[in-house]
């Protein structure tokens, strides 16, 4: 049996579509105004959209197995000290392209930075949505296991989780986002706390809107661009710390690449192969550069408190 939807109805939500597209255009429109007026923000993104382009495209620019190598060519030099374009950048220990190794390292560390962020945002925003506007003995209960977690410096914790859980690709997520949310809790609950007392909250609530409908519709739209940022600035940070639990051997384990094993391998051969560990280095510096530079560039342009008149 179909379900006729009257059309006042479907006219009314085109025209809202309509409306919201419009918004969301001028908005993107303004974003890239902003960001060509900050030349160095700018190619920061620029930077970014290369590394993310490379992690998804990386069967596709790459011609070598980043995990199988051979011997007979281990500690072939980059291609200006002698080696050959076939591997620009050199070969490691064990003969495999180490340019084809660092592509595919940013798939890993894009993955596990955008995976633990992700659900560090979800987690915390929830949360902290339902403690600001709930307030009472729930914002209470996450408020002081929040401010426990904070107590434990990030990479700490992240080392004692990993050593309880052991090495491993979910593991090192879930040790990341265990702590990762309780900064989108704090953020949220505070900006919720805020929201609530305004008028727009009192008129949605005058209309018979449900408690969900009021934080999903009115309030959480109002604190996006804030966390959005967060965000983007934490990314680097998810980054960062997954190289180091892999550098210490909790992290990524060989032969999968990733930026911070490759260092860890190559720390053995810094006299006779530099390469090893210097350029999956410098790939990590540019990747963590670029997201703070953009993610500042960001919360300076979508945060009207910080805009100089």
């Amino acid at each position: 049996m179909s379900v006729q939807v009257p059309a006042r109805v479907l006219r009314h939500w085109d025209y809202t579509l309509r409306i919201r597209l419009r918004l969301w255009w001028r908005a993107l429109a303004e974003l890239g105004y902003e960001l060509w007026q900050r030349p160095f923000v700018l190619l920061g993104g620029v930077v970014l959209m290369l590394f993310i382009l490379a992690a998804l495209l990386a069967d596709y620019i790459t011609v070598h197995d980043p995990t199988r190598g051979t011997l007979l060519l281990r500690f072939e030099p980059p291609v200006w000290e002698g080696g050959t374009w076939q591997y620009p950048l050199g070969t490691d220990d064990q003969g495999r392209d180490l340019l084809t190794r660092i592509i595919y390292g940013t798939r890993v560390s894009m993955a596990v930075g955008l995976l633990s962020v992700g659900i560090s945002v979800v987690v915390g925003t929830a949360l902290g949505a339902l403690a600001g506007y709930y307030r009472g003995w729930l914002d209470e209960i996450l408020s002081r296991f929040a401010d426990l977690l904070l107590a434990f410096p990030f990479l700490v914790f992240a080392i004692g989780v990993m050593a309880f859980l052991g090495p491993g690709f979910i593991n090192l997520i879930a040790a990341l986002a265990f702590k990762g949310w309780v900064e989108f809790y704090r953020l949220v609950r505070g900006e919720v706390l805020a929201e609530c007392t305004k008028e727009y909250v009192d008129g949605a609530r005058v209309t018979g809107q449900s408690d969900l409908a009021i934080i999903v519709s009115e309030i959480l739209p109002n604190v996006f661009q804030s966390v959005f940022v967060l965000g983007t600035l934490r990314l680097g940070s998810m980054i960062i710390t997954e190289a180091t639990l892999s550098f210490l051997g909790l992290g990524i384990q060989p032969p999968t690449p990733a930026w911070g094993s490759m260092v860890a391998s190559g720390r053995n051969y810094l006299m006779t192969a530099w390469w090893m560990s210097t350029f999956p280095g410098i790939a990590l510096l540019l990747l963590a550069m670029s997201i703070n530079i953009f993610g500042e560039g960001l919360r300076d342009i979508l945060d009207p408190r910080l805009k100089i008149e």
